[in-house]
């Protein structure tokens, strides 16, 4: 079954809380959180501070993106804040190979994300360190963008590398993610889908996670 990770940026953010307990309540598996600086994409999120704020509300998986420049500076205090995963771009930092090693040294998952303009092959050197590959499916920056289907096209490359060398990361797909688009995520190889305004956008949470692992069975 594909796991559904309800990325907050969706949320009120007003009342975090509440709607992170709303996600757990519908059968979300993980919390996507997604950081960004206005540097690396062109908007501003949050910080530690406001994970570390939500975190005792809820016994999920903190699946945090960090869309931030040379995140090395700040994984330690998303660590610290309490993130399960924490997940950095391959095009954020000179060292990704270092950074990888930080966060499971630090005692989190590692994950790599890499952007739709950005190859597989740039992070080939470091699939067999890493927990999670996420494929971004929408350039990052805002929530609901259309679904870049050409990206799956990486979903599947993904899926035979792991097969042939026997890695053992899981595959996340984020952006335009939907019931419809979510049936060609998962049979393109993904496990984890990442959902925003599909999820946070009606009143029915629990209703909308259901509709995506319906649509992502195999």
């Amino acid at each position: 079954m594909v796991k559904i990770a309800p990325s907050i940026l969706s949320a009120d953010f007003a009342n975090l809380g509440r709607d992170v307990e709303r996600i757990e309540a519908g059968g979300a598996d993980y919390v996507h959180i997604d950081v960004m600086d206005g540097q690396f994409v062109p908007n501003i999120t949050f910080g530690a501070n406001v994970v570390s704020a939500i975190r005792p509300t809820t016994d999920l998986v903190f699946d945090v993106h960090l869309m931030i420049v040379d995140p090395e500076r700040f994984v330690d205090d998303f660590i610290k804040a309490g993130s399960d995963i924490i997940t950095v771009h391959a095009e954020s930092t000179t060292h990704l190979h270092r950074v990888i090693q930080q966060i499971k040294q630090g005692g989190a998952k590692a994950g790599v994300v890499i952007n739709p303009g950005t190859p597989v092959a740039m992070i080939e050197p470091v699939l067999s360190m890493v927990d999670l590959v996420l494929i971004m499916t929408v350039n990052p920056g805002f929530g609901g963008q259309a679904f870049l289907p050409e990206c799956l096209d990486k979903v599947s490359e993904l899926a035979v590398l792991r097969e042939k060398y026997d890695y053992h990361y899981e595959i996340e797909v984020d952006g335009g993610v939907d019931d419809k688009t979510a049936v060609a995520c998962v049979n393109a190889g993904a496990d984890v889908l990442v959902a925003g305004s599909y999820v946070y956008g009606v009143s029915d949470v629990a209703g909308q996670i259901a509709k995506l692992k319906e649509g992502g069975k195999k």
